[in-house]
């Protein structure tokens, strides 16, 4: 991971620079006092991370966010400051957290972690269910866009049945649960299966969705999962969880358990 670091106080930002180069997951962190200097830094080498104080002169850090949001969407934002006035602000513009000052090492690390679990793919992971929060899915970083919200929420359930086979009658009963499984409904559900089958061959992944007679599932070996991974134990999607999965989808509330 790549951090950016900015605040108009060189101690602390160099004191948060050196914080951040202790940590494991950190790959490379720089620091400036000067948001503009920043700016000019990231035209020419990007970041992951970019961890900005709110009161600078200038450019202040809400400012310095919005630019960052703007031509680089994808980038995390961690708000580092002494004040908390500023706390409600700064939600405009979706920080991964906001943290006061003093920042103790391991409380930064913790939110990196989150971050990273936030930012997409690994350089091998070239597709990704990202479950924790609303659901998403990514072919190497980009997020699909799904034709209509029932084929992405049709998605979200095989993903979450992880690779079990699912009938039809269960698909509709997740979808549309206070409905008749009659004859229009069954058309419907038709519709949006094709509809899905369509939109996963179009980004190339299509091999990811198998559909046989009455069932279908997906073919969790092709994918990576954040769910998965904590379910298997694995330390880094233990921290990333925050106490929210899939969360656009009602009936994810009944497997919410299973990550407490």
């Amino acid at each position: 991971m790549k951090v950016l670091c900015v605040d108009d106080e060189r101690l602390l930002m160099e004191d948060t620079v050196a914080m951040c180069r202790e940590l494991k997951q950190v790959e490379d962190a720089v620091g400036f006092t000067k948001p503009q200097e920043a700016l000019r830094h990231l035209e020419k080498k990007r970041a992951d991370v970019a961890l900005l104080d709110i009161d600078m002169p200038g450019m202040n850090g809400l400012e310095l966010a919005k630019e960052i949001r703007a031509k680089w969407p994808q980038m995390q934002i961690i708000f580092l400051t002494g004040y908390s006035q500023y706390a409600l602000d700064a939600y405009d513009v979706h920080p991964s957290c906001y943290l006061l000052k003093p920042v103790k090492k391991e409380k930064l690390a913790s939110e990196l972690v989150y971050a990273a679990a936030k930012l997409g793919p690994k350089k091998n992971d070239h597709i990704v269910a990202r479950t924790f929060g609303n659901f998403d899915l990514l072919v190497d970083g980009t997020p699909v866009a799904f034709k209509q919200a029932k084929c992405k929420e049709l998605l979200a359930y095989l993903i979450d049945r992880q690779g079990a086979s699912v009938t039809r009658r269960e698909a509709f009963a997740v979808l549309w649960e206070d409905r008749m499984y009659d004859r229009p409904m069954q058309k419907q559900l038709d519709t949006i299966i094709r509809l899905l089958r369509s939109t996963l061959t179009g980004y190339g992944i299509g091999e990811i969705f198998e559909l046989k007679s009455a069932a279908m599932r997906i073919n969790n070996d092709l994918i990576s999962c954040d769910a998965w991974r904590y379910l298997e134990g694995d330390e880094e999607a233990m921290r990333a969880y925050r106490g929210e999965y899939m969360s656009n989808y009602s009936w994810s509330i009944f497997i919410q358990d299973e990550f407490e």
